[in-house]
């Protein structure tokens, strides 16, 4: 969902892994940088096709602009909201996850979040514009998505809450392999006085067919203080396509540790640690929650 999603959130892309590649036996482990190993043109036609034939089956995820896991907490009747997220990666993957892709290391991304309250069951979003700040200093627009939230009415309020978002974006070459993708999020928690415990099994698409759906699941576990502050432990994957799943050390993982405040500005600051080598190490999450209209 972050060197995922993901885009952690993004939709599944097909790419050549170096981890992947380095195992064929291709490369030296020196050479995983795929900055390096795109220099296709030092290797023969045989070395090419055996490229293509391991990495194919694989999945691997872009660059993220959201890093959340969705509660099922959304704006009142009439009410507009405006949400900033802002993702930075001081310790990223080297590689982009698809040849041509933004390469996290370094790298600032996020979106404006528009949101728009329709009934107390259901939340249209907007993210425009989605964007990258590379570490080299160029500036990209990547994507915009738009999104359709159900949730059970007045979830804050419940014991057990749920929800789904269907969410559907346009990307630009370097955000995702595939021009159109999709998400369906579900959303099912449980509060035990001051505990939440959430989890989104998120399934992303290219809309190429249900079997190469990828699965993205994350979990939230948050201790309110009060109305005002929580901490929350937050856990984020990518475990592949569903009919095939990555090896553990191909997928992936990464846990945030996040602090909650609920204001007349909504703030949610969180350190992400990746937990293996397929994952950017160190991820820094901000966002920022304003009401614009409330009627």
């Amino acid at each position: 969902m972050w060197a995922t999603r993901r885009n952690q959130t993004g939709a599944a892309a097909v790419s050549i892994n170096p981890f992947i590649v380095r195992n064929s036996g291709i490369y030296s482990k020196s050479q995983t940088r795929i900055e390096s190993c795109l220099g296709y043109r030092h290797l023969g036609l045989g070395q090419l096709l055996l490229v293509g034939l391991v990495a194919a089956p694989f999945v691997a995820y872009a660059q993220t602009d959201e890093i959340q896991v969705y509660t099922a907490e959304i704006a009142s009747p009439g009410e507009i909201t405006l949400t900033l997220h802002d993702n930075y990666t001081p310790e990223g993957l080297k590689y982009p996850a698809f040849p041509g892709g933004v390469v996290p290391d370094r790298a600032l991304n996020g979106v404006p979040e528009w949101a728009y309250g329709a009934t107390d069951w259901l939340e249209f979003g907007l993210y425009l514009p989605v964007y990258t700040l590379t570490h080299d200093g160029n500036a990209y627009v990547e994507s915009t998505k738009l999104r359709t939230l159900f949730v059970v009415p007045h979830a804050g309020d419940r014991t057990f809450f749920y929800g789904i978002n269907f969410e559907y974006s346009r990307n630009a070459e370097r955000w995702e392999p595939s021009r159109y993708s999709g998400e369906i999020r579900p959303i099912v928690g449980v509060r035990f006085g001051p505990v939440d415990v959430v989890v989104n099994p998120i399934l992303d698409t290219d809309f190429n067919g249900l079997g190469k759906l990828d699965f993205a699941p994350e979990m939230r576990v948050a201790y309110n203080f009060s109305k005002l502050w929580a901490v929350a432990a937050e856990e984020y994957a990518d475990l592949g396509a569903i009919k095939h799943m990555l090896p553990g050390n191909e997928q992936s993982q990464s846990v945030f540790a996040v602090v909650d405040y609920n204001g007349k500005t909504n703030v949610e600051f969180g350190i992400g640690k990746g937990l293996n080598d397929a994952t950017s190490q160190v991820v820094f999450k901000l966002m920022f929650t304003w009401s614009l209209y409330h009627p």
